[in-house]
């Protein structure tokens, strides 16, 4: 069954080497109990987590059922642990957050099998605690945790039971109790390898070996082993993958884990709730802003172009004084109507004036505009209605006021029917203009709208238009109709070939994308600055992550001695920092949005929560969990059951 040949072990002490076993040479056939005996620094401890796969040989030979074992793997060494051997400590090495039952039942998980409590609890009967299953092991003595140990060494049948002083924190009574459970073991079929330094106990041994400086120096059987069976070979899976279960657990235990230490994660989580909270806000308000440009924007439609006067330039491009300005006519807007692919054109003419209602005034811009004004300008009045072409034809005395104008004179009366003066003219008022709001500094609500005609001749006395706005069929040829605009424009006004355009051109499509652009850069930016949180939310998760690694050493040490993989420690840490990462993205969501609504509501500020920003945060926040949880799990993987397990 066990075959030693020249096993060496040598430690590296500074710069010497500690020779600790010295080519021992063991065979060990099924069946047997044996006992190793030696003085402290024998090496029997040492041999013992040989033979137990707690620790590798520097050199020589070590079969197990006929498989050479520095030729296996991580992942078939932790089958051999969770399935062929079971192991007893002298400080039993029990989870302290879990049940007795559950603690026997561990290394099931690691076999991809479901934890049976019912066989638990068989087992805790056999050695004698089968009122005990439900209890903690602080809540047992220490002959009652042995014996907690020794159940779980039995859960998965091995074959094999390595015993390291099991009664070395045991009372005499304690002792014996424990060493009669050995002895029915025994008896059952199942190899016992014991190490003691007690005579008494390894007097219940039948085969008793002695070290002194790292090798054997006697050999005593004091009764013949049983006969020997044909030695099978040991056959061990080619795959071994971790199972729905042991992800189960490993969550169960991590979560577990954080709450016991509410504190600690709580303030781990602190960093990923702030950049998690501060990048939700940022993107909220350059998105609100964003759409809030767009809104405003559309109102204007992105197929219309505006045409307004240019300054007229001399030599060099040097103006040539106020009021050297281009003057539109009404036979100009009528030739760009003509223009192919403009479907209508509106002519505007703007001014400011006094308006009163009453005992009230106010002064506010005057925009005369046709009838196509409110369809084109998405206008349409939410209360009233609009002016026609004949109004206009006729210098009708009508009106249309916006939001503000309403708020200034009317205070919360009813404003259509209501005769209102401009600049001492009477206008009877028809309408109420759609909320457009503010585009910097400009109150686009504080407005009133008149007939074009009327503007012109009765209220402002123009004989040119300011502006004419043109509605092109298709956005798609924009371009082509700008070109013909400024053509027929230096055509009718006679620009020489050497001057410059004498009208400016607003395409609505390129303020609209030159603004939103402008607010995504600055919400990128924002957004940058809110992601510094994370990752230093991240380094404060690594950190944390490393003091658990310390202070679990040893349970990982137990996980990887009864058949954790290193890759099935490394799962349960990395679930342990993504769930912190991920419960502290949620909080972090909830206090964004939240801010970001408290600050709409104070400021007046446009936000928008999109989906498409939870999710970034929640992804980025999930991400900076496994990233820099990632270092300390796999510090934890990788470390040898032995080393953790003797970990102070």
């Amino acid at each position: 069954m066990i075959e030693l040949k020249g096993i060496k072990k040598i430690y590296q002490m500074g710069d010497e080497p500690l020779a600790v076993l010295k080519g021992v040479d063991l065979s060990i056939r099924e069946g047997e109990f044996v006992a190793i005996m030696g003085p402290s620094g024998s090496g029997k401890s040492t041999l013992m987590h040989i033979l137990g796969l707690l620790d590798r040989p520097s050199s020589g030979s070590y079969k197990l059922f006929g498989r050479e074992v520095s030729e296996l793997d991580d992942v078939e060494l932790s089958y051999l642990r969770a399935r062929i051997l079971g192991f007893v400590f002298q400080q039993f090495n029990l989870l302290p957050r879990i049940t007795a039952a559950s603690n026997v039942a561990l290394p099931q998980i690691y076999l991809g099998e479901k934890a049976r409590p019912h066989e638990a609890a068989k087992y805790l009967e056999q050695v004698g605690l089968a009122d005990r299953a439900g209890h903690r092991p602080n809540q047992l003595s220490g002959g009652q945790q042995q014996r907690v140990a020794i159940a779980r060494s039995l859960v998965n049948d091995p074959k094999i039971i390595f015993a390291d002083e099991p009664t070395g924190n045991l009372a005499s009574a304690q002792s014996d109790e424990i060493m009669q459970i050995f002895r029915k073991l025994n008896e059952r079929g199942i190899t016992v390898v014991m190490v003691t330094h007690e005579p008494d106990i390894a007097a219940w041994a039948d085969r008793v070996i002695k070290l002194k400086d790292g090798m054997i120096i006697e050999d005593v059987v004091r009764k013949a082993p049983p006969a020997a069976k044909e030695l099978k070979r040991l056959h061990i899976p080619k795959t071994f993958f971790l199972s729905w279960r042991e992800v189960a657990e490993n969550l169960a235990s991590s979560v577990s884990s954080i709450i016991s230490n509410k504190t600690r994660s709580l303030l781990t989580m602190l960093g990923i709730i702030i950049g998690v909270g501060a990048l939700i806000a940022m993107l909220a308000v350059g998105t609100g802003a964003q759409k809030a440009i767009q809104k405003s924007m559309s109102s204007l439609g992105t197929n219309l172009l505006a045409v307004m006067p240019g300054m007229f330039r001399g030599p060099g491009g040097a103006s040539m004084g106020a009021g050297a300005v281009t003057r539109l006519t009404m036979e100009d807007a009528k030739a760009i109507s003509e223009i192919e692919n403009v479907t209508r054109t509106d002519s505007n003419v703007t001014g400011s004036a006094q308006v009163v209602y009453g005992a009230k005034n106010t002064r506010t811009s005057v925009n005369g505009v046709g009838a196509v004004y409110a369809s084109m300008r998405n206008s349409q009045p939410y209360y009233g209605r609009f002016f026609s072409d004949a109004e206009g034809a006729r210098l009708a005395k009508v009106a249309l006021v916006g939001n503000t104008v309403v708020k200034e004179l009317f205070a919360g009366e009813d404003p259509v029917g209501k005769t209102i003066k401009i600049n001492r003219k009477n206008f009877t008022v028809i309408g109420v203009l759609p909320l457009k709001g503010a585009q910097g500094p400009r109150d686009q609500d504080d407005v009133v709208v008149i007939p074009l005609q009327t503007a012109m001749k009765i209220v402002l006395g123009k004989n040119y238009v300011d502006s004419v706005w043109l509605e092109v069929s298709d956005y798609t040829k924009m371009d082509g109709v700008q070109e013909k605009v400024k053509a027929l424009m230096r055509k009718r006004h006679n620009v020489p070939a050497h001057k410059d355009d004498d009208v400016m051109l607003m395409n609505m499509a390129e303020l609209q994308t030159m603004l939103t652009g402008t607010i995504k850069t600055f919400s990128t930016l924002l957004g940058m600055i809110a992601g510094i949180s994370l990752i230093v939310g991240g380094i404060g998760i690594m950190n944390i992550m490393l003091v658990s690694v310390s202070e679990r050493t040893k349970e990982i040490g137990l996980r990887k001695a009864i058949g954790a993989t290193s890759r099935a420690v490394l799962l349960q840490f990395l679930i342990e920092a993504v769930i912190v990462s991920v419960v502290g993205g949620v909080i972090g969501i909830i206090a964004g949005a939240g801010s970001s609504l408290l600050l709409s509501k104070i400021s007046g500020w446009a936000v928008y929560i999109s989906p498409l920003s939870v999710a970034l945060a929640f992804g980025f926040s999930a991400g900076v969990g496994i990233v820099f949880g990632f270092w300390p799990a796999r510090k934890a993987s990788l470390l040898s059951p032995i080393e953790a397990l003797r970990y102070e």
